[in-house]
Formats: C-alpha cells, sequence, structure tokens
C-alpha cells in the first residue's frame, strides 16, 4: 500500500494549516479510509505523551496528537519525528523521534536538515506505506526563500511524495489573495505544480463578493480556489500557535460566575490543555500578563514553562509575584501545574544548567532539583480526599501526561510551626498547602477530564469525537468534491 497524501500548507503561521489538517483527517476517515498525519518538524512548546517504537515514552506536538486521535490512528512518534522546543529567542530544545538530541540542539538551524533529513523520509514513507491517506501540515510559509535551501517540513516533502498541496490563507487578516498569490510566485515551477488548490479560511461576510478575485487568481496562477471555510468561533480544538486570541473567552453568552486568570509568561507550555475552560459557560479566562488582569480573579492558574526560573523572573518584573500572593492571601484559588508547580515553591535548585536557580514563590514549602533527564510519561491518578476548596476532586479517576525535569519534594523543615502544615496528597504528583486554596501538580491535561469539569463547574465541555465530527462534516459542505 502506498497512501495519496494530501499537504496542508499556509501562507504564514495562524493560517488555520493544523486546525484544516485535522478536518481533513475526520473527513478521510468518516469516508472509511485508514488515515495517518504526518508533520515533519514542528516548532511548539504544546506537546503529548506517545509511545515510542522501543516501547519508551516520548513527545509529539499537540496538533499530531490531535490529528491522530481524528483520524481514529493511535498517536505515533513517526507523526511528528522532530519537535523544536524554544527554550528562548534563538534557542530551542531538539526532540527527534520522542526523545531530546542534545547533539542537534547544540547544532545550527542549516546544519540539521542533512542530519535528520533521511530520517524524516523513513518516517513518511513508513506511514504511507501503512495508510490509504496521509494528512501532511505544513509549517510557516512554503515560500520562506532564505531557508527554502534546508527546508524539511515544506516543499521538500511534497516533492517527496508527490503530494496534492492545498494553499492556506486567512482572509481575515486581509490581503489573501495576494499572500495566496505572492507564496505561489515565489516557489519554483516544478512545486508551483503540486499546488494543486488556494482554500480562505476564517471568511467572514458573504461569500458572493469574493468575485471574481478566485478568477483572477486562477488565471494568473492555473490553481482553483477549492474552498471558502466560515470563521469557525469555539470550535474546540487549541490554536496552533498558542495564545492566540488575548481576549481568553467571555462566558459563552451566559453571567459570568467565575473568573479564571492564567498568567500568560514568555515560555508559557502546553497551554491548550486549558481549551476545556474557553467553552464553559459563565466561566471568563483571561491570559494574564499584568497584575491588574489578575484583580478580579476567582481562580490563578499557574501553566507550564519551558523556562520555568526565567518565567518567574519575569513574573517578578511585572509585579505578578506579588499579585499571586496576594491572590492567595484573599483565600482564593491558585493551581500550578508543573513548571507552575514549581515556581509556587520556594526555590528551584539547578545544578546542571538545565533550566537555572531561583528563589520561588514560597506558597508551598516545596523544592524542585533540576535534572538533566526528563520525565515524559503518561498519568493516571486516583485523586485523594482533597481539601476545601478544591474538594469536589475527591476520589475522581483522572488521566493525563507529564513532561518535566526535576524532581520536586515537600521540605518538613520549611513548614515547622505552621499551624495548617503543607500535605503531599499523592507521591511526586500533587500537593495541596496548608493554606488549602492553593494546589500543585505535575500532571497535564486535568481539565480535559470530563470528570474534573462536571465536578468543578457542573458542565459538560463537548468531546473530541463530537468535534471532529462537527469538522468532518464541515470538510464535506466545504471542499465538495475538490479533494482527491
Amino acid at each position: 500500500m502506498s497512501a495519496r497524501c494530501i499537504m496542508v500548507l499556509g501562507t504564514s503561521s495562524g493560517a488555520g494549516k493544523s486546525w484544516v489538517a485535522t478536518a481533513l483527517c475526520a473527513w478521510y476517515r468518516a469516508q472509511g479510509y485508514k488515515v495517518a498525519p504526518f508533520k515533519a518538524q514542528n516548532m511548539s512548546n504544546n506537546a503529548r505523551v506517545v509511545a515510542t517504537p522501543d516501547g519508551q515514552w516520548g513527545e509529539i506536538g499537540t496538533a499530531q496528537y490531535l490529528q491522530a486521535l481524528a483520524a481514529g490512528a493511535v498517536p505515533d512518534v513517526r507523526m511528528n519525528p522532530l519537535l523544536l522546543k524554544p527554550e528562548a529567542d534563538t534557542r530551542s530544545q531538539v526532540v527527534l523521534f520522542g526523545q531530546v538530541d542534545e547533539a542537534l540542539s547544540a547544532m545550527p538551524w542549516r546544519g540539521r536538515s542533512l542530519k535528520v533529513w533521511p530520517q524524516i523520509a523513513q518516517a513518511l514513507d513508513a506511514l504511507r506505506a501503512e495508510n490509504d491517506v496521509v494528512v501532511i501540515e505544513g509549517a510557516g510559509s512554503p515560500a520562506e526563500i532564505n531557508l527554502h535551501s534546508s527546508d524539511v517540513v515544506n516543499m521538500r516533502v511534497a516533492r517527496h511524495c508527490g503530494a496534492h498541496c492545498l494553499l492556506v490563507a486567512d482572509i481575515d487578516r486581509g490581503g489573501a489573495f495576494a499572500h495566496l498569490y505572492g507564496t505561489w510566485a515565489l516557489l519554483p515551477p516544478e512545486e508551483q505544480g503540486l499546488i494543486k488548490g488556494f482554500v480562505l479560511n476564517k471568511f467572514r461576510g458573504d461569500a458572493a463578493l469574493l468575485a471574481p478575485a478566485p478568477q483572477m487568481l486562477q488565471d494568473k496562477t492555473g490553481v482553483p480556489t477549492v474552498a471558502c471555510i466560515p470563521m469557525q468561533f469555539q470550535h474546540g480544538l487549541p490554536e496552533e500557535d498558542g495564545v492566540f486570541d488575548d481576549r481568553g473567552s467571555g462566558g459563552q453568552g451566559q453571567a459570568v460566575h467565575t473568573c479564571i486568570a492564567i498568567v500568560a509568561y514568555p515560555r508559557i507550555s502546553n497551554l491548550d490543555e486549558f481549551q476545556p475552560l474557553l467553552q464553559l459557560p459563565g466561566v471568563r479566562v483571561v491570559w494574564a500578563r499584568t497584575p491588574a488582569q489578575l484583580s478580579d480573579a476567582d481562580w490563578v492558574i499557574l501553566p507550564g514553562s519551558k523556562a520555568t526560573a526565567a518565567d518567574l523572573g519575569w513574573m517578578r518584573q511585572q509585579g505578578l509575584d506579588a499579585a499571586v500572593a496576594r491572590h492567595a492571601q484573599a483565600g482564593k484559588r491558585v493551581l500550578g501545574i508543573c513548571g507552575g508547580l514549581q515556581m509556587l515553591g520556594e526555590a528551584l535548585v539547578d545544578l546542571h544548567g538545565v533550566d537555572g536557580n531561583a528563589a520561588g514563590l514560597g506558597l508551598l514549602p516545596l523544592v524542585t532539583l533540576f535534572a538533566p533527564q526528563k520525565n515524559v510519561q503518561p498519568a493516571r491518578l486516583e485523586l485523594p480526599e482533597v481539601q476545601a476548596p478544591w474538594q469536589a476532586l475527591s476520589g475522581l479517576v483522572v488521566t493525563g501526561y507529564e513532561i518535566h525535569h526535576g524532581q520536586t519534594e515537600l521540605r518538613l523543615d520549611m513548614q515547622a510551626g505552621a499551624a495548617e502544615p503543607a500535605q503531599e496528597l499523592l507521591p511526586g504528583q500533587l500537593w495541596q498547602g496548608g493554606a488549602p486554596q492553593v494546589l500543585g501538580t505535575y500532571v497535564h491535561g486535568l481539565f480535559e477530564n470530563a470528570a474534573v469539569i462536571h465536578a468543578l463547574f457542573g458542565h459538560d465541555a463537548p468531546s473530541l469525537d463530537q468535534v471532529f465530527a462537527r469538522m468532518a462534516q464541515g470538510v464535506g459542505e466545504w471542499f465538495g468534491d475538490h479533494l482527491p
């Protein structure tokens, strides 16, 4: 078997490649095909834990994880062989087939392609051999001509498998026809021939007003506009590029009863796990970067971070450290997840140059010792009795995942004389403060458990299966018979 390959390219980041690719995975699955997603290289701090061929646990980008679920496939490291996790503006941790590769991490950007391309091609070919359809996602734009010679994620992939390429533009930003034409025009002729259709994404308004532009564009390029996808508000999946909409959510048309402020530090990671909160009626989510944005919050969440010590320093520069402390002193809920948990402690100790040393916020009597080895594993928690205000979590069985450097330990010497000592509710995974409104965990994905959402908010978020079914139905309406 050699699968047909459909590739989703974009005129820019944020055009909607990940979402369109996920929708296509769901649609081809609904047509009865065996489907797999593929993205050669993803740059993201949003990752999920999947099994590796040697029986270990590794990481792939969240987008490919969700695409696999939409395709009805078991997520596999081959679906995203290269994951770049930014640690600073000019430095990324390189994850190859799920595992951190220190040698590649230290290598210049352009030097990596010669090393990784044979393995990328091998992974793609294996997926092609095992499936009827492979839905491939590109990265950024294929017309980034400064990177064309070292490309391993866009047109080099398309040429390798002879992909049927769709070029997506975000028409809501304006200039979509120029973006499409300019991207196509910057490609060499042999790559222009692989572009089989233009897609206008995030359209609002009367589609009849688009004429005669699609025909004019086809006259210039020979490429038809094969779909016009309406703006999909609250579509149920995380945005591909992180905090895409700083407006957060506004309660879904109902009176707001709970305001949740998620601190959006520069190296925030795994924020995709909060997507269910954005869809809850009566719940307002704010991506907070200033103390003022915490003032009206009922909850404060410190999410994961790819650079915990640096992000903690950023919080102090903004005055957010004092704002979080005031929030906790007022008896309001504070939840730290992974890097956020580490920040809640007394100290971060780094003897190996992994992340950096820093004083914590001092809201939990914990010390984190960073280690070179990354802890990557799925998690299943049977929650014990949890004190108020988190008592609704007591007795729940939840699943999630861990991705972190370092181990965290409760220090009894740091709470001598405390009226109410902090508790380690689950060894190495869950802690609650002597001030019980403060809770910290290493486990990502709590809010993706329907039982947690129902226990805390009394509502049910749409399931992923429901989301994928809507997407598959939409593809049939938007593309008609224009898909191979």
